[in-house]
């Protein structure tokens, strides 16, 4: 029995004595900035806000604009959110698959799958 507990001993201080060596050696780095290298000014927080919040908001906006507006355009009805009475198509014919050309003979494509292989 004290044979485990020294092996438990042992193997657990090796553990804390191998972290301990990555925190050390993980310390702050001696370096100067190199003499070729500019000194930047530092960044203003609201330029940096405005950069990495509302950038990408006004690309929200724009991409929802860019889906939305085409619809609306052609009349169609658009409840986000809600629901919808029947299914909605957008972009697609205004009379669903109604509109949509069905097969003329056996040949043609339209219409949906076909069982044949």
């Amino acid at each position: 029995m004290t044979t485990k507990l020294a092996r438990h001993a042992r193997r657990t201080s090796a553990v804390l004595l191998a972290g301990a060596l990555v925190v050390v050696a993980g310390g702050p780095a001696g370096a100067d900035v190199p003499e070729g290298w500019s000194d930047p000014a530092a960044v203003d927080p609201w330029e940096a806000v405005l950069l990495l919040v509302g950038v990408p908001l006004l690309l929200f906006l724009v991409i929802t604009a860019l889906v939305v507006i085409p619809g609306v355009i052609k009349g169609e009805r658009f409840t986000p959110g809600g629901q919808a009475t029947q299914d909605q198509w957008f972009g697609g014919p205004s009379k669903g698959t109604a509109a949509l050309p069905a097969p003329d003979n056996d040949e043609s494509k339209a219409g949906g799958a076909s069982g044949r292989w």
